[in-house]
């Protein structure tokens, strides 16, 4: 592998690395695939998209990454190819990169899309998606005082718009334009700052006249919303392209979709397990705990809205349980630990901005 450039060995990663070790190792180099080498073999691609696939396929996160690499789904071109030919498939396929094979299925070049044009390529041509979302804005974020005793958090800065416009565009983004937001601390600041923008959001706001809960509120929008809609909170900003997430939501036959952050926890100390009598059956050093948390993020499917008791305090980990007790389908779809920002406390609203 030594005989590559620079450029293409940043992009190389061993079959032996874990789907975790891979996600985290993506996070770092800010890319979303691989090109995944056992030796000096070159074996395919892994992206993003094929640790998520894994990961809600229950595939144990310490996996090695050379049981779920496929060449198969994969575009790769040969050696003879044109570049013009090249260009068209990466284009189609909204391929950053594209791997040259010669006749024997070995590695000969990378061809990056600056190679071909100077200009950053338009990669998404995917269709897009028009479904509600309602965004819960009425909590007092105390955990961001002093700066929402003045204003609401929704309105807090993150580089040039406030955190609320940068989820609103993310969703516009895909095709999503009909907002409802459920507004309560500060509302007025809220539609006064909204209704001075030069880009005008299609939002109809509801009032949460007392709390109710992460979801109580919607109980609020029964008989307006018909279509499976997104919900999200408004203080964390994910990286996922939620057509993604639809696609899984429909696929799946899902009730419910919660968007899940893949978090790891490394326990500084040599950890003992034991049996009877206090003896000592396994030593595990410094272990490493992988866990899905939840982002704040979900599609729900417009029933729901029915299951969500009216003017009562209510969580939506109240409505996940409801679901699975009468045997509906609750799915998780993972994202890695440095695609969510979240903002709901100072340090990491002062990461979130750092990294913006």
């Amino acid at each position: 592998m030594s005989s590559y450039s620079e450029r293409i060995q940043k992009k190389i990663i061993s079959a032996d690395q874990t789907i975790i070790q891979t996600m985290k190792a993506m996070d770092e180099a800010f890319t979303k695939l691989f090109l995944v080498f056992e030796g000096e073999k070159f074996l395919g691609i892994i992206t993003n998209g094929d640790l998520q696939r894994a990961i809600i396929a229950n595939i144990p996160f310490d996996t090695p990454i050379e049981r779920i690499v496929t060449r198969e789904g994969k575009l790769f071109a040969h050696k003879s190819d044109d570049r013009e030919r090249i260009k068209e498939w990466m284009l189609s396929k909204r391929a950053e990169l594209m791997p040259v094979l010669d006749d024997n299925g070995h590695l000969e070049d990378v061809i990056f899309w600056d190679d071909i044009l100077s200009e950053k390529p338009c990669l998404d041509n995917r269709p897009k998606i028009d479904l509600p979302v309602v965004i819960m804005a009425g909590g007092k974020g105390t955990r961001l005082k002093p700066i929402t005793n003045v204003i609401p958090k929704p309105l807090v800065p993150v580089g040039d718009k406030t955190i609320l416009e940068v989820i609103m565009d993310q969703f516009e983004g895909i095709g999503c334009h009909k907002f409802y937001m459920s507004v309560n601390y500060k509302a007025d600041m809220m539609k006064y700052y909204l209704g001075q923008l030069d880009h005008r959001y299609d939002i109809e706001f509801f009032m949460e006249d007392k709390p109710l809960g992460t979801i109580g509120s919607v109980s609020l929008l029964k008989g307006k919303i018909t279509t499976p809609f997104f919900v999200s909170n408004c203080d964390s900003i994910n990286e996922q392209d939620y057509r993604d997430v639809w696609d899984y939501h429909v696929n799946n036959h899902n009730d419910m979709t919660i968007v899940t952050m893949v978090k790891s926890f490394k326990i500084p100390y040599g950890v003992i397990e034991t049996g009877e009598d206090g003896l000592m059956t396994a030593l595990k050093e410094k272990p490493e705990q992988t866990y899905q948390v939840n982002t704040g993020v979900y599609i729900l499917n417009p029933e729901l809205i029915d299951e969500i008791p009216e003017g009562e305090f209510f969580h939506i980990t109240h409505l996940m349980e409801k679901v699975q007790s009468r045997g509906g389908r609750v799915g998780c779809f993972p994202v890695s630990e440095h695609s969510w920002k979240d903002m709901g406390e100072w340090p990491e609203y002062l990461k979130m901005i750092n990294i913006l």
